[in-house]
């Protein structure tokens, strides 16, 4: 399941991916996955992405 919620976030902030993993320290294809649903990252990850982004684990990565 894409993670649309992630990528509008990040687009919000006007980051790209690669701006958005050098923030938090993994490759832009990593943050490219995990918005196409081709990756499930670890907590610790959501966490790091979540705090970049100014945003609640549930607010990104809660499905409905």
């Amino acid at each position: 399941m894409k993670n649309l919620k992630l990528k509008a976030a990040r687009a919000a902030m006007d980051l790209s991916q690669e701006e958005l993993a050098q923030k938090i320290g993994v490759t832009r294809q990593t943050i490219g996955m995990i918005e196409a649903g081709k990756y499930n990252p670890t907590l610790n990850l959501c966490i790091a992405i979540c705090k970049a982004l100014n945003k609640t684990l549930d607010e990104l990565f809660w499905e409905e």
